[in-house]
């Protein structure tokens, strides 16, 4: 293959055009030339062409060609730096300054060094030669614009290089960095670019994690596999001890964490928590029975809606509201954990269905601005034996990172994301009587979900809210864990007529006066009620407030209802 330039050669008797001057003539060229020239004006002038062209061919600088074809004659191997200042004619502290450029050449990889730890001999790798003699030469990788599976290429080849020896942990950092800064657009460099680190090595090492979890489906990472991002042997000792001892700044945070076997840690082995898979990885769609036991609702998504209570559950759910306002709860904790006490919330929501357990945990959230967690707690039992467990521990991980990403202020000073809160909604499954003597499969998972719970309960730091139809099946020992319990009556018939009122704004006085006292409903029952009534009246254009044809879905109501029949723990 030729160069393909229509540029005509000039000048000297015997030069070759442009257009027919292959990539190894150029390079004999410019090694010609440079022959103990000092690296002149008058001897640059000359080789122009030659320079010009392979600048272009092989994306690197003028100064960067002349190197490299310098290290193509004194190589391909154990090229060091006094090569150059032999064959320039220049000393040997000049020749050190090239190291930058030689640095560039390693990146581009038509260099690489011998040793990880030895920058002084570089190698030309067999390819670049191999290509060479064939008159082509691979492209410069694609850096910029990328998309996150783009972004993870360029970070397995830069991981690839630093296996080979090509660049050292230093200049790994630098290119990652370098990538980062030119791809903004990735939601995994945004959500990294967040993270503060303590050092280059923490920053590497979840680089590392990541790169391993999605470039080799990696998710059991050991200590020799992390050793090469390292400068040194003291780091990476330091490193081993901060991780087996659970002290290091990504355990803490929630980013990595123990792989378990049959329930047990190891302290040698580790993956990415669920946490980083769902927030780091989340354009990956990585697919894991994690994402499905939870979803996310944001404070801005909860729609308003106003709440009756009885006079009792009214100051009680005040109450607890005052304590989650995001800059006394901060008080709060804090007080909490001088005296020596948990700092976690945990509250208890239990009264009959449709009394309005669930929807005061939305607006408790709505209102002090709180994200909200809502596990599907038929998720957590998985078919698979120790699925279950594994499932309940990531949903844990989960929201733990979530809490630590929470805090206070800002850097800027503006007040920060408050902690969200995990809702267990209708838990009756899960927090339930611990069954003693324990013999079946299936009763040991449920034991062993149970006690995990307690222990996360025990060391909760943020809010969880769990709401249940039934007590008289509550664990005693979930029981004492609940700081706050609130019962749900239902409502008195003053209230039941506001809640008439409210859902059906139409009905006199009298007609709603009528409704709440001759039907003991609950909130939930009177909005199915206003919602069959709405129904009926967009279809056969009835009104929707008058008040036999209410009574007659109240009568349909309370039939229906008194038809159910309890099944385990639910009702349906």
């Amino acid at each position: 293959m030729k160069i393909k330039n229509e540029t005509k050669a000039q000048g000297a008797k015997g030069t070759i055009p442009t257009c027919e001057l292959t990539l190894l003539q150029a390079i004999e060229h410019v090694v010609e030339i440079s022959k103990d020239s000092k690296l002149s004006d008058e001897t640059l002038k000359k080789m122009e062409r030659e320079v010009s062209l392979l600048s272009e061919r092989l994306g690197i600088t003028s100064q960067q060609v002349i190197l490299f074809c310098i290290c193509m004659e004194k190589g391909p191997r154990h090229i060091e730096f006094d090569n150059f200042a032999d064959h320039l004619g220049i000393n040997k502290i000049r020749a050190l300054s090239f190291a930058d450029d030689i640095d560039a050449l390693v990146r581009r990889r038509l260099l690489k060094y011998r040793n990880v730890n030895d920058e002084e001999q570089m190698d030309i790798p067999m390819n670049v030669i191999k290509d060479l003699k064939h008159n082509v030469i691979n492209d410069a990788p694609l850096r910029k614009g990328l998309d996150c599976f783009g972004l993870f290429e360029a970070i397995k080849q830069l991981f690839d290089d630093l296996g080979d020896d090509a660049i050292t942990p230093k200049s790994l950092y630098e290119e990652l960095r370098i990538l980062f800064q030119d791809n903004p657009q990735v939601q995994f460099v945004k959500v990294v670019e967040e993270i503060l680190f303590d050092d280059r090595e923490d920053f590497l090492l979840l680089i590392l994690f990541c790169h391993l979890q999605v470039n080799e489906d990696d998710d059991d990472v050991r200590f020799h596999q992390m050793e090469e991002i390292f400068s040194s042997s003291a780091e990476f000792c330091s490193a081993k001890a901060k991780l087996r001892s659970d002290e290091h700044p990504l355990i803490a945070n929630g980013y990595i964490q123990h792989r378990c076997e049959e329930g047990i840690a190891s302290p040698t082995r580790f993956q990415l928590t669920a946490y980083s898979k769902l927030t780091l990885l989340s354009e990956m769609k990585l697919s894991n029975s994690e994402e499905r036991i939870a979803d996310v609702i944001k404070a801005s998504d909860l729609a308003p809606k106003q709440m009756f209570y009885e006079e009792a559950n009214r100051r009680q759910v005040e109450e607890l509201s005052s304590f989650l306002v995001p800059k006394k709860y901060d008080e709060i904790r804090s007080r909490m954990k001088i005296a020596g006490f948990r700092t976690g919330f945990a509250c208890l929501f239990y009264g009959g269905p449709g009394t309005g357990k669930t929807e005061t945990a939305y607006q408790l959230a709505r209102e002090t601005g709180r994200d909200i967690m809502v596990v599907d707690v038929p998720q957590i039992k998985s078919k698979w034996v120790g699925d279950s467990e594994k499932n309940i521990k990531a949903l844990f991980d989960r929201y733990r990172g979530l809490v630590q990403k929470s805090g206070k202020f800002l850097q800027d000073g503006v007040l920060g994301k408050p902690a969200p809160i995990l809702l267990f909604n209708e838990a009756d499954a899960i927090i339930g009587i611990r069954k003693q003597g324990a013999s079946s499969a299936i009763d040991k998972m449920e034991n062993s979900i149970q006690n995990i719970i307690l222990q996360e309960m025990e060391a909760l730091d943020g809010i969880m809210i769990a709401t249940t139809n039934l007590t008289e099946n509550l664990d005693t020992a979930f029981e004492r864990r609940f700081l706050y319990k609130i019962c749900f009556e239902k409502p008195d018939p003053s209230v039941r007529q506001r809640l008439w009122q409210s859902m059906m704004p139409g009905l006199t006085d009298a007609d709603a006066y009528s409704l709440a006292s001759s039907y003991d409903f609950s909130g939930g029952q009177i909005e199915n009620i206003s919602r069959k009534a709405t129904i009926n009246a967009i279809l056969h254009g009835e009104d929707c407030n008058e008040l036999t044809r209410l009574k007659e879905y109240c009568d349909s109501e309370r039939l229906n209802h008194q038809s159910k029949k309890k099944i385990g723990f639910g009702v349906v």
